[in-house]
């Protein structure tokens, strides 16, 4: 079989099974994805002997330590993986909830009634544990869902497939539910991405290269994120302990994720007191700083000089811009003009100046006094995410549970006709 259709195959599989999954219980959801979460933990040696064989050839492509970070599995990772699945299990299914009850005047009932998707397909790359992930929150959701990891992850993602898929053929629900392309081919993603009439919304989680692949070349309504240009705003009316714990940990707690920060801004007022203290540690941590005039001239060694293309990066790595503006609407200003809508954060002990951020700055999410590293769906309690989307249609942020929801509504009458 070659490939389009090899596709097509699984498309119309997981079609099929979307339409059996709406009838699924939510004990059967839950109790498969319970098995399913004993059983990564009892294959953890499996799992760290397949994810040495991208270790290995990630190593041989000189990958950067940041993403080899991101390939890892260990047993903490896997626990963590076990642990996303039970959570998942834990949240009440969005599936069947009434949203909103109507009685019209001539007696009809009309009901909106939360629905699945139907088929969802994930396109990602790097993190094996997102199969694990998106696995559990289309299942849960009632969706069917089609995998595509990349290729430095290929033994992982088959790996993880591969325990899933056997807990769920022992179970009440259709095996073809999830689905793994296994092609390391570009094109098995081309193939995919022309099949509107089987799948209905494809959520791509990458750089910004491979979003826009998809983005462009999609027939299917996509959900993303360009990329995570997240701010830390230190105010004038902020506690600089405090901002000094946030902007460390917003950087240097786990650098090669979207949701670490790539720009500090600090305000004028409270630079010199500051700067010299927060870039001393950020390098200690083996950080580089790109700053501008005004931060080089506060700090006078060790900071590059940042360029108009700096302020719109995202490094994923342990590079960090550093700006100093005179006030809160200068740093609002800034983090619409080159930030990526996704997370974003004030410092600050003032509650209108806190508002004023929270109000203005158009970002996915938009925190006060905390780091942006919460942006992601365990955290919000959400037990994982598919992905953080920082489009405004149909979801935004951690695309979790009801992300992956849609509604229909119910009529009931008594004979009514339309004069």
């Amino acid at each position: 079989m070659n490939l389009s259709a090899h596709i097509l195959k699984i498309a119309k599989a997981a079609k099929k099974a979307s339409y059996q999954m709406a009838l699924v219980s939510t004990l059967d959801k839950n109790r498969v994805l319970m098995q399913m979460a004993h059983a990564l933990e009892a294959q953890q040696s499996f799992l760290i002997k397949e994810n040495a064989k991208d270790l290995a050839a990630a190593s041989k492509a000189n990958l950067s330590k940041a993403l080899i970070d991101r390939l890892t599995l260990n047993p903490k990772r896997i626990a963590a993986m076990a642990d996303g699945l039970r959570e998942t299990a834990k949240l009440k299914d969005p599936v069947g909830q009434l949203l909103e009850t109507i009685k019209r005047p001539n007696g009809l009932l009309i009901k909106k009634i939360r629905v699945p998707l139907g088929v969802v397909g994930i396109i990602f790359e790097s993190r094996p544990n997102v199969t694990a992930d998106c696995a559990a929150l289309c299942l849960k959701s009632g969706n069917a869902s089609i995998l595509k990891g990349g290729s430095e992850a290929i033994h992982s993602n088959k790996a993880i497939f591969k325990i899933l898929k056997s807990q769920l053929k022992k179970s009440k629900i259709p095996p073809e539910a999830l689905q793994l392309i296994e092609s390391t081919d570009r094109q098995a993603v081309r193939e995919l991405l022309q099949l509107d009439q089987y799948l209905d919304v494809i959520v791509p989680r990458g750089g910004e290269g491979l979003i826009r692949f998809v983005t462009d070349n999609s027939r299917i309504p996509v959900i993303k994120h360009y990329h995570g240009v997240c701010h830390v705003y230190v105010s004038n009316k902020a506690d600089l302990n405090m901002a000094h714990k946030i902007t460390m940990n917003a950087k240097t707690q786990k650098p090669g994720v979207c949701n670490a920060m790539e720009t500090l801004l600090v305000d004028r007022a409270v630079a010199k007191k500051f700067l010299p203290s927060i870039v001393a540690d950020l390098q200690k941590a083996g950080c580089e700083i790109r700053g501008d005039q005004a931060t080089r001239a506060v700090v006078k060694d060790g900071v590059n000089k940042a360029t108009e293309e700096d302020w719109r990066t995202e490094y994923l790595d342990l590079i960090l811009s550093v700006r100093v503006v005179d006030n809160a609407h200068q740093a609002i200003e800034h983090i619409n003009t080159y930030g990526s809508h996704h997370s974003d954060t004030i410092v600050t002990k003032d509650k209108k100046q806190a508002q004023l951020f929270l109000d203005a700055v158009d970002s996915a999410c938009v925190y006060v006094n905390a780091s942006t590293r919460f942006t992601d769906g365990f955290e919000f309690g959400f037990g994982a995410e598919v992905g953080i989307s920082t489009d405004k249609l149909h979801v935004r942020g951690p695309m979790a549970l009801e992300g992956l929801t849609s509604y229909k509504y119910e009529i009931y009458g008594n004979g009514q006709v339309r004069g």
